[in-house]
């Protein structure tokens, strides 16, 4: 692996697959990330939701404040029994999203999800590594979010052991937190308010090989 400092260095015109499974997750476990590299290209996809009609007109407008080259909705199940879905059906949902198939970088949830729980954040981070791994998709740097929720007695937070963990600037967490309480509208007393985090935290791989045991080792060091 590549020394971790010079791959968290995003220059302008690189460009970034942000790869989520509902409109909120992009901003939520990586917005100050996106609206400190504007000069990055960023495609940001969400593979849940384009039915949704209050939640996907939200999502349009977040792209705007991103800056977002492109910006696109998928529809898989997500309803609340979290029916488990085939890999493959999210694999081809991605594929039919992104425009291109090399990003610089992939931002996207982490196998072991960001908190407990949400089967489709999980199922997204498998898929993307499917996709990595047979080369269908491509990237030099993996991001994958790292938080947890200490098994639902926490609200998510940046774990420590991360490969990157982001101090976001009070103006950059501030228009974050207004992107998800005054554009997605959630109250200020909402799971998603109370958890939006003033740091961000990644797991950084430049190889696809072990990472879930990676990450599932790491994530237990305390």
């Amino acid at each position: 692996m590549k020394n971790i400092k010079n791959a968290t260095c995003i220059k302008e015109n690189n460009t970034g697959a942000v790869i989520v499974a509902h409109p909120d997750d992009e901003t939520i476990w990586a917005g100050g990330v996106l609206l400190m590299h504007p000069e990055a290209s960023w495609h940001i996809i969400t593979v849940c939701r384009a039915s949704d009609t209050d939640r996907a007109p939200k999502f349009e407008r977040i792209l705007d404040e991103y800056h977002a080259v492109v910006g696109a909705m998928g529809d898989i199940d997500d309803g609340p029994d979290q029916i488990p879905l085939g890999i493959t059906d999210i694999e081809e949902t991605i594929l039919n999203l992104l425009p291109d198939t090399y990003y610089d970088r992939i931002l996207t949830h982490s196998p072991a999800g960001e908190y407990t729980r949400h089967r489709r954040h999980e199922e997204t981070a498998k898929a993307v590594l499917s996709l990595l791994k047979s080369n269908r998709l491509r990237t030099s740097e993996l991001w994958m979010f790292a938080y947890q929720d200490n098994n639902r007695q926490d609200f998510p937070k940046p774990i420590i052991t991360a490969d990157v963990r982001i101090e976001l600037p009070q103006t950059v967490w501030k228009k974050k937190y207004e992107m998800i309480t005054k554009i997605y509208g959630f109250s200020a007393d909402s799971w998603e308010a109370l958890t939006t985090p003033k740091t961000e935290a990644f797991w950084i791989f430049m190889s696809t090989e072990g990472v879930e045991k990676q990450i599932h080792e790491r994530s237990n060091i305390q």
